[in-house]
């Protein structure tokens, strides 16, 4: 086998890996139980599998309040978005919709394909000590497995039309993807047309909490209507993670 081939072979494991994992990141069946709440909640988490321990240990963990962050000249976040059929599941954590491949950020000289976006009851990301009605997380993915995620703030505001499509077909119960091919859907629509941006080093915000993961996340908060939070909270009250130390991690924020 030559060294070309062996290169080969370990990319497309890697990429699918990272299609199971992003496909159910949090109700993987042979990951143990977890919650936001009690025994299993996240002071526990280290406690409930080996594989979580970084949710203890890691020096780097999301979510985190954002406080007096450093102005810096970082390269605008650019979006290229295309609409999807709709597949959404709720996993047993969250609502996640899954995204077809062709989707990318790039950043400077990195691009990133969209894999999946999801939801917290609140925001888990705070601004100044202020937490938001909720927020919105699209995971993103390079070849390499390098992950980015970029944080979408709601406040009270007005229906979201986005949301408003998403909802038509919330479903209700932890159960298996519905591909709902004939529903179209867009997630440029969730963005606001600010696109400034804060970013520094974390990681997942729930178990296994892999770290080096790059967060973005963005200055201005959309609009979502109290009965759009109010139906998602009907499912999860509370799936947000609380915040985690800084522990000398530098925050920038884009001029």
């Amino acid at each position: 086998m030559t060294l070309t081939f062996r290169r080969f072979t370990l990319v497309c494991g890697l990429l699918s890996s990272l299609a199971l994992f992003f496909e159910a990141p949090f109700a993987q069946e042979h990951a143990a139980h977890w919650s936001y709440g009690g025994r299993t909640g996240p002071d526990h988490w280290s406690d409930l599998d080996k594989a979580f321990s970084t949710c203890q240990i890691g020096h780097h963990q999301s979510p985190i309040d954002i406080r007096a962050p450093k102005p810096a000249d970082l390269p605008p976040i650019q979006f290229a978005y295309v609409r999807t059929p709709l597949h959404i599941v709720n996993n047993g954590h969250t609502i996640q919709v899954n995204y077809a491949p062709g989707s990318f950020i790039t950043v400077g000289d990195k691009r990133y394909q969209l894999t999946q976006f999801h939801f917290h009851h609140p925001s888990e990301e705070r601004i100044n000590g202020k937490g938001f009605e909720m927020v919105a997380h699209l995971v993103h993915a390079m070849p390499n497995g390098a992950l980015a995620v970029v944080a979408v703030l709601f406040d009270s505001g007005p229906e979201n039309p986005v949301i408003a499509s998403l909802w038509q077909h919330l479903p209700t119960h932890e159960g298996p993807e519905q591909k709902l091919d004939e529903v179209q859907i867009d997630v440029t629509g969730l963005l606001p047309q600010d696109r400034g941006y804060y970013t520094f080093t974390g990681s997942l915000t729930t178990p296994p909490c892999t770290e080096d993961v790059t967060w973005f996340v963005l200055k201005t908060p959309e609009r979502i209507s109290t009965s759009q939070a109010d139906a998602f909270g009907k499912i999860y009250p509370r799936d947000a993670r609380p915040i985690q130390p800084l522990n000398g991690r530098e925050v920038l924020a884009s001029r």
